[in-house]
């Protein structure tokens, strides 16, 4: 299997969970949904281009390994959509401005909750299936190099601290190159044993000692831009073997 190597690093970061009236979670590892915005975002296309980003969500596989677990900020916020200076034309990086459309949730003082991950880091090994569609591995190698758009993780504010791809490796799994990549810097998750760090992966893959299931609901209907279904992964512990020179 081949797979890229990405390093999803920031001040703050977020991987959006299930939300709960106005208050927006996030949780530890990275969503489909997370990572097919990325990487549509880094090819350019655009946001109406639903059956595109479906089936580039539907072909994604990928393993995520805690680097760096960081801490939980939440950010109050409020705001009133309905000031004049809302309701203008806003900037983009396609040089088209963007109107606001208006409706209800235009008026009015909005209150809501959301959850930053602070200095948090996160490795993933992302493959494709089937790999030799378009866009293939390395179509999205050339796009992360040189994105058309600014990138974010997981919220616009949320700039990477560093490049996000690390390069590409081959292995017997998503969980054997996963653990081939020398760690982050900086202080592991608590709980991890020595030399070990905790994981998420698909159920088809072998690994960890005792991996515990885990439900995640982190696909997106892009159509109607609504987060759907749910969807089995595993998470353990896993060791890190590195080669002697990454030691």
């Amino acid at each position: 299997m081949r797979a890229l190597i990405l390093r999803l690093e920031a001040p703050l970061m977020a991987f959006g969970d299930v939300m709960v009236d106005a208050i927006g979670r996030t949780a530890r590892y990275p969503a489909a949904s997370m990572l097919t915005g990325l990487l549509a975002n880094a090819l350019g296309w655009d946001q109406g281009a639903f059956d595109r980003h479906d089936r580039l969500q539907q072909r994604l596989r990928f393993a995520a390994r805690r680097d760096r677990d960081g801490r939980i900020l939440e950010d109050y916020q409020t705001v009133d959509l309905g000031q004049p200076f809302m309701t203008g034309p806003g900037w983009t990086t396609t040089g088209s401005p963007q109107k606001r459309e208006g409706g209800p949730a235009a008026k009015g003082t909005h209150i809501r909750r959301r959850e930053y991950l602070e200095d948090a880091c996160v490795t993933v090994a992302l493959a494709l299936d089937p790999p030799d569609e378009d866009p293939d591995l390395d179509a999205l190698a050339t796009a992360l190099r040189a994105p058309r758009r600014p990138l974010f993780i997981g919220r616009k504010p949320c700039l990477p601290s560093a490049p996000l791809l690390l390069g590409a490796a081959e292995g017997a799994g998503l969980l054997d190159i996963l653990a081939r990549v020398p760690p982050a810097e900086g202080p592991r998750p608590a709980g991890a044993g020595a030399g070990k760090m905790f994981a998420i992966w698909p159920p088809e893959e072998e690994g960890g000692r005792n991996p515990r299931p885990v439900i995640v609901h982190d696909r997106r209907d892009w159509r109607n831009q609504i987060h759907v279904g749910e969807r089995l992964m595993l998470e353990d512990e896993v060791e890190i073997t590195l080669p002697e020179e990454g030691r």
